[in-house]
């Protein structure tokens, strides 16, 4: 009777442990508590670059000039969609001085990235929307390279037709949907 004790008693405590091993160690062998730790030095890195800047009365807005949305000194910059004419990769003389205000930003801050995301509307193939808005965007892309970016600042995508501003059938709705947009 008291082998069976004893044994109940080892296997007991081997669960015991065992469980209590299983819950502080992954499969892997690591351990669950050094990651949390580790998962929260990344996030805490994450937001190392990130800023946050006070407005007061006195003096007004004290951040980068890409984040004021009212910059009376680069207006430019705060634009962040350029709009084609229909079937054109062309930049419409209008946005000119918005492209060369976001290259100047870049060059000046080699650390920034942008991403310029290419949309065309809804007429034409499927194909020929992905590629007309690839072209828009590179075309963004190159001029930015030409005014001063680095070609590594810079990425392009196509999304074609697949996310319109506009839902409409019609010109106006047309026109907002033919577009890059720059996202930092």
């Amino acid at each position: 009777m008291k082998r069976l004790q004893v044994g109940v008693a080892l296997i007991s405590l081997m669960l015991v442990l065992g469980g209590c091993t299983k819950f502080g160690k992954k499969d892997d062998g690591s351990d669950d508590n050094a990651d949390a730790a580790i998962e929260t030095r990344e996030s805490a890195d994450d937001n190392a670059g990130a800023e946050s800047y006070p407005v007061d009365d006195n003096s007004g807005f004290r951040g980068t000039e890409l984040s004021n949305p009212d910059n009376e000194d680069n207006p430019a910059l705060s634009q962040r969609i350029i709009y084609f004419d229909y079937d054109s990769a062309e930049v419409r003389a209008d946005y000119r001085d918005v492209v060369s205000a976001h290259a100047r930003f870049l060059s000046n801050n080699p650390t920034s990235a942008m991403t310029l995301e290419g949309h065309a509307d809804e007429r034409g193939s499927r194909e020929y929307n992905l590629a007309l808005a690839e072209q828009r965007a590179n075309t963004i892309r190159r001029q930015m390279v030409l005014l001063g970016a680095s070609a590594e600042q810079l990425r392009s995508v196509s999304y074609g037709e697949e996310r319109p501003i506009a839902e409409g059938h019609d010109e106006q709705s047309y026109s907002q949907n033919r577009r890059v947009e720059i996202i930092y």
